[in-house]
């Protein structure tokens, strides 16, 4: 160990201080905001960390300081040892639970209360309890809003230490975990260790209340403001509130307009990195979320969520005007103009007005006979993708609905509704020249001609003319 250690040429001596003392003398006292000063009860003089006041009290005691050969910090003879454990990873003391090594004894106790779960500290403010004194301090100054670590680079201030250097490799770009499954790299170790669960597929943290595990602590207390329906995040423009900061963050560049996220392949920009991961994978043709009940593939979760309620038959938007329920959230805002009536979008052909410009374009195919959905079984061509979704059924065989009067089946709602006419002699559309009944709305537009004599010929004069206008 000599090898390692050499000695100060010279004592650090002080004739200042009459009053002897012994290491136990000195005072470690806390303020208000929890930050930590280091006091020499000889002298009063106030130090920002202990290891400071250990060097300076060997004024007091007269102690020699030996100066580590490694990293050139100095110690008395008492705290070399420990120090230098640090060096040759020496970890003398191991947890009889997990067997997980330590240097000093001092962190094995601290250790040691993952496994009992004792939490001897609580915060006098939220009575918050803790298990280590510097998690109780850091927590505190969320409360005090105090941040005493600043960066000297772009002087974002934090409350903690650690955020700082781990804040500090955003500059440097320095990522010195890596995975060794995948050799993705981290710059945060905790993130590493999240990040391994998802080849373990280990999720050690539950929620008490419905029970839904996670692989990361963090994701556990956002997931814990689902049912407390906390929003301690607000936005400073709009005051939109969210449960978590890289929601708020998200949110934030709808007012910038920042977009940090590019795909490489097509330079397309996002504001999100999700965003930018579902979207990659249209062109690697990736599709790794897959259905358990009919295994159809999906690139991204949402997909598979919304698919699932196929099956499940989930509806869980709900109008709040006419209690109408929808699959998806997106078909329940389509819905919404039913009821105020408002048709912004109008055909520049027929003049036909439509209270959705998804409406719009899919009547515009009426006019350019346009069908961009095939069947991949017989390749007839369909000018919606619904209607292409119902003619499957016609090789599926499928039927689902069925009429509960004769029992005959049916492979779209709409036929069934046809068909109950027959059974009530029920004959909506009349015409308005002889007054006949119809049960179809088709039925009568076909008999309508026999009055008019109609002509196709202005019909496709007018898709010409359409059709100009968009080249």
């Amino acid at each position: 160990m000599e090898a390692f250690i050499k000695m100060n040429e010279t004592y650090l001596v002080t004739d200042l201080c009459a009053k002897a003392s012994c290491s136990d003398e000195i005072v470690q006292i806390e303020t208000a905001a929890d930050e930590q000063r280091f006091i020499c009860d000889i002298r009063e003089d106030e130090f920002s960390e202990k290891s400071h006041l250990n060097k300076h009290f060997c004024c007091h005691t007269k102690e020699k300081l030996h100066s580590c050969n490694i990293c050139s910090k100095e110690f008395s003879q008492k705290n070399m040892v420990p120090h230098f454990q640090t060096h040759i990873k020496e970890k003398p003391y191991s947890c009889d639970v997990c067997h997980k090594g330590f240097s000093h004894k001092s962190n094995l106790n601290r250790h040691y209360r993952i496994h009992t779960n004792e939490k001897p500290y609580s915060c006098d403010v939220c009575n918050k309890e803790f298990s280590h004194k510097d998690h109780l301090n850091a927590h505190y100054r969320n409360h005090t809003n105090e941040k005493p670590y600043f960066c000297d680079v772009c002087h974002k201030e934090f409350s903690r230490k650690d955020s700082l250097n781990v804040h500090y490799r955003t500059h440097t770009n320095e990522k010195p975990y890596s995975c060794d499954v995948c050799h993705k790299k981290f710059s945060v170790k905790c993130v590493l260790n999240a990040h391994y669960r998802t080849h373990t597929n280990e999720k050690p943290y539950s929620c008490d209340i419905c029970h839904k595990e996670f692989s990361c602590k963090r994701y556990l207390n956002v997931h814990y403001r689902t049912h407390t329906n906390e929003k301690p995040y607000s936005c400073d423009v709009c005051n939109k509130e969210f449960s978590s900061k890289s929601h708020l963050n998200e949110h934030y560049r709808i007012h910038t307009n920042e977009k940090p996220y590019s795909c490489e392949v097509c330079h397309k920009e996002f504001s999100q990195k999700s965003h930018l991961n579902r979207h990659y994978r249209t062109h690697t043709n990736e599709k790794p979320y897959s259905c358990d009940v009919c295994n159809k593939e999906f690139s991204c979760k949402s997909q598979l969520n919304k698919h699932y309620r196929l099956h499940t038959n989930e509806k869980p938007y709900c109008c709040d005007v006419c209690h109408k329920e929808f699959f998806r959230k997106d078909s329940l805002n389509r819905h919404y103009p039913v009821h105020t009536k408002e048709k912004h979008y109008s055909c520049d052909i027929c003049h036909k007005v439509f209270s959705q410009k998804r409406l719009l374009n899919v009547h515009y195919r009426t006019h350019t006979n346009e069908k961009p959905y095939s069947c991949d079984v017989c390749y007839k061509e369909f000018s919606r993708k619904d209607n292409l979704n119902v003619h499957y059924r016609t090789h599926a065989k499928e039927k689902p609905y069925s009429c509960d009067v004769c029992n005959k089946g049916f492979s779209h709602k709409n036929n069934l509704n046809v068909h109950y006419r027959t059974h009530a002699k029920e004959k909506p559309y009349s015409c308005d020249v002889c007054n006949k009944g119809f049960s179809h709305k088709n039925n009568l537009n076909r008999h309508y001609r026999t009055h008019t004599n109609e002509n196709p010929i202005f019909v496709m004069s007018a898709i010409k003319n359409f059709r100009a206008k968009v080249i």
